[in-house]
């Protein structure tokens, strides 16, 4: 939380801007979602096989940064969709200790933590450094970030959309009602897939996310790179000066998807995305230490073992995404509320048929 002098005054020439997260670009969570698909088993639904589904989930992948291009910070419009969809993105796990929080005592309902926030921020405002309102249009600096909480919400909602096709396909759902279920399916499925895309994208999980933070208890010994531009280097700049991203032949690296062991527990598979950060955050100094070896530069540089590491990193988020959406198909409760509906409908039908003369 406390920024060095340098950081502070480049995020205050860029303004509320700076806010502006983003991990991979389009062709990156592209991958993800693709790669996910390449890890379901035989037993999941076909229909998400079908080109036109495939196609789709793999384009929602990069949803959820198409909804920061309504967000104006000079006419303060979007800035509501901005404050509840920036945050979702990260997580800047070195935070919680501001927070007197550990990772394994966070609460697994957002809005709980962001109380946690509140009140220690009214407590030890000491702990935080003054936030400019001019800076923070969007009202999102006090934050720290939601981004297990989002992959969860978004595992739950899956496991309620196959629930409601489970129960229109049993019980005499119309064709539509079928149709429209499984395109449910297809749209959480690809936009869920972004998410878990960014936490495989160590910046997203630290305070450390546009350079390297120097602050009064942990310092820059290293020498770290302090640039902001990095951020969006290992997003696509890297990628789009070394080859690109080629799905097929990172799908080699995928194994079959598996269930998580956590998703029978009351908190869903937060525990699970929220180990998956914790990993992924303690490869944030060897992501430095490549940049700071020349390992992530462009040609003639010798980048591949930076080019292992982040297409590893991507192959990562497609593994957990195929084993979160198996775990949210084979998991899904009965919708008994809709199921009974469903049967009340067709002995109404049963019974108008037998009335008729």
């Amino acid at each position: 939380m406390k920024r060095n002098v340098t950081l502070l005054c480049l995020w205050a020439g860029l303004g509320p801007l700076a806010g502006l997260v983003q991990a991979w670009d389009y062709p990156g969570h592209r991958a993800v979602n693709e790669l996910a698909l390449a890890s379901l088993p035989a037993d999941f639904p076909g229909f998400v096989r079908e080109p036109a589904a495939r196609e789709r989930i793999a384009y929602l992948g990069g949803e959820a940064d198409r909804w920061r291009n309504v967000t104006d910070t000079k006419t303060g419009r979007g800035l509501e969709l901005g404050h509840c969809n920036g945050p979702d993105h990260y997580l800047d796990l070195e935070d919680l200790a501001e927070y007197d929080l550990t990772a394994t005592q966070v609460s697994p309902f957002r809005y709980v933590f962001a109380a946690q926030i509140a009140a220690a921020r009214r407590e030890h405002p000491e702990r935080f450094p003054v936030i400019d309102p001019a800076k923070n249009a969007d009202h999102s600096r006090e934050l720290s970030g939601f981004l297990p909480w989002t992959i969860n919400e978004y595992f739950q909602k899956l496991q309620s959309d196959f629930s409601v096709l489970a129960a229109f396909e049993k019980h005499g759902g119309t064709p539509e009602e079928i149709a429209n279920a499984r395109q449910d399916i297809v749209y959480v499925m690809g936009v869920m897939g972004h998410f878990v895309g960014d936490a495989g994208q160590p910046l997203h999980t630290t305070m450390h996310h546009h350079g390297w933070v120097t602050n009064s208890v942990t310092g820059n010994p290293h020498h770290y790179s302090n640039d902001f531009k990095f951020h969006a280097w290992i997003d696509g700049g890297f990628f789009d000066h070394t080859g690109g991203v080629d799905p097929q032949k990172l799908a080699a690296q995928i194994k079959p998807a598996e269930t998580l062991a956590d998703a029978g527990s009351a908190d869903g598979i937060f525990r699970d995305a929220m180990d998956f950060i914790i990993q992924q955050n303690g490869l944030v100094e060897k992501l430095y230490q490549l940049e700071q070896a020349g390992k992530l530069a462009a040609p003639p540089a010798d980048a591949q073992a930076g080019r292992e590491f982040l297409e590893g990193q991507l192959v990562k988020s497609g593994q957990l995404l195929g084993n979160i959406w198996l775990t949210a198909y084979r998991t899904a409760p009965e919708d008994t509320y809709l199921s009974h509906q469903l049967e009340l409908r067709q002995a109404a039908a049963t019974k108008a048929t037998e009335q008729k003369p």
